[in-house]
């Protein structure tokens, strides 16, 4: 056999040896949040053979999906899945539950942490399905809930994933998210990142496994930002070079500020850093997108989304993102760009072009090359 043809056999054999690792799915999973995402999760898990518990914090939208099988409100398109139980009540929504998914604003994290704490089984899993920085402290998500609850496995769930087509079973995959202890790495099958993989795979959902939240968070909080950045370039009639531009050097700013605090920049280029920021920028299906958008073409904040007060994840992770950079020291240019425009009264126009006025740099960072951008230089008497 030669080494062309080994390697190839080799190959063949780990795949089928792997695939004979079995991992033990929950059978029970709550879901928090009955919005867009949260209701499609919950169709994830029931079409993969869970027995899902969602509960909503309106008790009136509950008791009309429940009865329904509609939610109307969120994703009118989508009947419920047989194995879904809609509730209001939290005892009931985490009685039994093995595995817990939040998807509530990120805002509201601490709040709910306080409501849920009395019904909360001892070690069970919490996955963070929601996207932020804590604002004021800097805490990512999931250091919220290791705050809140010590001794519960947090993790996060994310990637380039929208609601309703992931409700309506279209292939879709995702990137689940759990530090790994010493016994995980001796039997991953046992782990809860594995566990929870398997308890959401089906043919349509595909997960793959991390062991860096941390990469997975700062994923999920920046590209926002940046896709409200596109937007707003978008709206302001600039077209495809300057939306690659900013995703490509979003990518580079969730890098820097992922790595600064223990992640790695190899999670940012995988589903929930690349993948979830080109799908966020690429589409009007994004709520920060459109926001964006709206922006650009000078419609007041106000006036935006017809006048709805429609809550927009990016907006609060502008804040937040920049607060945490300048703690810690490290550059985000357009994060900062957009934070100027929302909250700083910057003009628009000027702000993106201070942006592409920045200093020259290498992309390489090892080259280390900064250079004064020839459109700031001033004469000199």
């Amino acid at each position: 056999m030669d080494g062309d043809s080994l390697d190839a056999s080799l190959t063949r054999t780990d795949t089928k040896d792997a695939s004979r690792v079995y991992a033990e799915p929950y059978k029970r999973v709550a879901v928090l949040g009955m919005g867009s995402w949260g209701t499609a999760l919950a169709m994830v898990a029931a079409t993969a053979g869970r027995d899902v518990r969602l509960w909503g914090r309106r008790h009136t939208l509950a008791e009309a999906v429940q009865a329904t099988r509609i939610n109307a409100e969120y994703l009118p398109d989508v009947p419920l899945h047989d194995a879904i139980s809609v509730t209001s009540d939290l005892a009931h929504a985490l009685d039994g539950a093995e595995a817990v998914l939040i998807v509530t604003p990120s805002r509201t994290l601490r709040e709910l942490c306080a409501a849920i704490r009395p019904f909360l089984a001892p070690g069970v899993p919490l996955v963070l399905c929601c996207k932020g920085i804590e604002r004021g402290t800097g805490f990512l998500l999931s250091h919220v809930i290791e705050e809140e609850f010590p001794g519960h496995p947090v993790g996060a769930l994310s990637g380039p994933t929208f609601a309703q087509e992931t409700a309506l079973g279209h292939p879709t995959a995702a990137t689940i998210a759990f530090g790994f202890s010493y016994k995980d790495r001796l039997d991953p099958a046992e782990s809860p990142a594995a566990r929870l993989a398997v308890s959401m795979s089906s043919a349509a959902f595909r997960p793959y496994v991390s062991d860096d939240p941390v990469g997975v968070e700062i994923g999920g909080a920046v590209k926002n930002v940046i896709a409200i950045a596109c937007g707003m370039m978008t709206g302001a009639g600039f077209a495809e070079n300057t939306r690659a531009a900013l995703i490509t050097r979003g990518i580079d700013e969730m890098k820097f500020l992922a790595e600064a605090l223990g992640g790695r920049r190899e999670t940012v280029t995988g589903l929930s850093g690349a993948g979830d920021l080109t799908l966020t920028c690429s589409s009007m299906t994004s709520r920060n997108m459109s926001l964006g958008v709206q922006l650009g073409k000078g419609i007041a904040r106000k006036d935006c989304f017809d006048g709805r007060d429609v809550v927009v994840e990016g907006e609060v992770n502008a804040v937040s993102v920049v607060d945490l950079a300048r703690r810690i020291r490290v550059r985000m240019p357009i994060c900062e760009a957009v934070h100027a425009i929302l909250y700083e009264g910057a003009d628009l126009a000027t702000a993106f072009s201070d942006l592409w006025a920045q200093p020259i740099e290498s992309e390489p960072r090892a080259l280390d090359i900064v250079l004064a951008h020839p459109t700031t230089q001033r004469e000199t008497p």
